[in-house]
């Protein structure tokens, strides 16, 4: 089993996203991660799904989204050759004794504080996954009051891999 990261472009149209998840969800293939949004051109939406399988079931899975009324195109997101990002929101129990360490380590991984209240912080990191599952094992013993994640989310690098929509 092995994980892939799908960049798929849509027309920006309703259900569009029930679309492509239904797909997942009839074939019986798993969602590790989705996350959507419209780009620089509003009749486009990029859907990025990470998604398990062995190479036969992920050969499917691309073969099968392609596949799609809604889909523009489907590209495979290679870790060496794109930029992959997750967002993620974080609020601590955090009482003044407790806020400098917090601070600190948010600092190292270059996160923010967006909210301070008399009894909680909440934080904005970014980055990749694991950067995300460090900072968290770094927060180990404060008490997480809710907690955000966007999913993955990303472009590849340069310009030879880019779709145009006519």
């Amino acid at each position: 089993m092995r994980k892939q990261v799908l960049s798929i472009l849509v027309e920006n149209t309703p259900s569009v996203l029930s679309h492509v998840a239904g797909l997942f969800s009839r074939r019986g293939y798993n969602i590790d991660s989705i996350s959507a949004g419209v780009t620089a051109d509003p009749r486009v939406t990029r859907i990025t799904i990470v998604t398990s399988g062995d190479e036969l079931i992920l050969d499917q899975i691309e073969k099968q989204v392609a596949k799609l009324e809604d889909v523009l195109h489907v590209q495979i997101l290679d870790p060496e050759a794109s930029i992959q990002k997750e967002f993620m929101l974080v609020k601590l129990r955090a009482m003044d004794t407790d806020r400098q360490r917090i601070l600190s380590v948010t600092e190292i991984f270059h996160g923010k504080v967006v909210d301070v209240t008399h009894d909680s912080l909440v934080i904005e990191v970014t980055g990749n996954q694991d950067k995300l599952t460090s900072f968290l094992n770094m927060l180990d013993g404060y008490e997480i009051l809710e907690l955000a994640r966007t999913g993955l989310t990303g472009l590849t690098r340069g310009t030879d891999d880019v779709y145009f929509v006519d």
